[in-house]
């Protein structure tokens, strides 16, 4: 699939719903802001029912496995870090100008996963063929029932249903894309079962997947974790799926023809970090993670020559806001 940057039409009920989406989640927030911690209940939930019902008919179309081709910017965990997202886009670029595939957990740690996941899936809904969006870990009832996304809707709109729907989408969302033949990316990382089985296994995984079963190679697209220090793959100290080794990559890469795996779902302290000889990068795109870690973000840019760089966005400190550095642009990989 190649990534075009021109949008098509949209059918009137589909700019009305991208339009509106934000200014009645911020309406939502203001409501509840007045009334302390009180349920409301507000009409801007069916408006939200309505996106996504919208994105899901969208994200049922495209296939497990995304195809796409470069130039195109990948991006990590954003994890309801709204302001960090205005942030990413206003230094990279906004759609449709900049192509995007974004790696998962949207929603949850932090105080507007509504916002976060609504934006997203309206840009989506707006310019669906560059503008990709894989499932995260997070993106499952069984995560985000307890990490602040059921929370904050029941809070803010009364409305459970509303958090049915929000699963609805995400068990229809791709779990993993191939940029140019050559980079594997997912949110999680490898699995047993690509030892076995090429690459075309991810395009056959069936939807619906509402929670994925443990163990299964959709858990491990999500879960799963490198280790350094181990050969293979080992269970998982996360409880759910495993971890696997740099000669698993190697293996990976190899058989598939692979020249690098970029996967998200860990914190790293620079915003990006390698393993594996260089043949598997996780990006992190929440700077300041949940206010308690010091981490800069990373946005993956690669180039039509399949360049690789790394746009960084360093923390942003209120009390320190005239040392703050500056985002900067460092190249750190070669031409694949």
């Amino acid at each position: 699939m190649m990534i075009i940057t021109k949008s098509s039409d949209l059918k009137v009920e589909q700019r009305e719903a991208s339009r509106r989406t934000i200014s009645c989640v911020a309406s939502s927030r203001h409501k509840h802001d007045r009334q302390n911690s009180q349920s409301v209940h507000d009409d801007g939930a069916e408006e939200l029912i309505n996106l996504n019902l919208l994105v899901g008919i969208k994200l049922k179309n495209e296939p497990m496995m995304l195809e796409l081709t470069a130039p195109v910017y990948v991006t990590g965990d954003i994890h309801g870090q709204f302001s960090d997202l205005i942030r990413l886009f206003s230094i990279v670029g906004w759609p449709p100008k900049v192509n995007y595939l974004f790696l998962g957990d949207y929603i949850d740690r932090g105080n507007w996963s509504i916002e976060t996941i609504s934006l997203l899936f309206a840009i989506k809904l707006k310019y669906p063929l560059n503008f990709l969006l894989l499932r995260g870990n997070h993106e499952t009832p069984t995560v985000n029932r307890i990490y602040g996304f059921y929370e904050d809707i029941v809070r803010r709109f009364s409305n459970p249903r509303l958090f049915m729907v929000y699963q609805d989408v995400f068990s229809m969302m791709p779990l993993t894309a191939l940029v140019s033949e050559r980079i594997l990316c997912m949110h999680g990382g490898l699995s047993p079962i690509l030892l076995n089985n090429d690459i075309s296994i991810l395009k056959q995984i069936i939807r619906p997947i509402v929670d994925p079963p443990n163990p299964s190679l959709a858990i491990d697209l999500l879960w799963s974790d490198p280790d350094a220090h181990v050969q293979g793959f080992k269970t998982n100290i996360r409880g759910v799926s495993c971890t696997f080794g740099p000669d698993c990559v190697a293996t990976v890469c190899e058989k598939n023809k692979l020249d690098l795996i970029v996967r998200a779902h860990q914190v790293v302290q620079d915003g990006y970090e390698f393993f594996a000889n260089q043949k598997l990068v996780t990006i992190f795109s929440a700077p300041h993670y949940c206010g308690q870690f010091d981490n800069a973000a990373a946005i993956l840019g690669i180039s039509k020559e399949l360049v690789c760089s790394f746009q960084i966005l360093r923390p942003q400190f209120p009390e320190r806001a005239k040392t703050t550095s500056e985002p900067t642009q460092l190249t750190v990989y070669k031409k694949l």
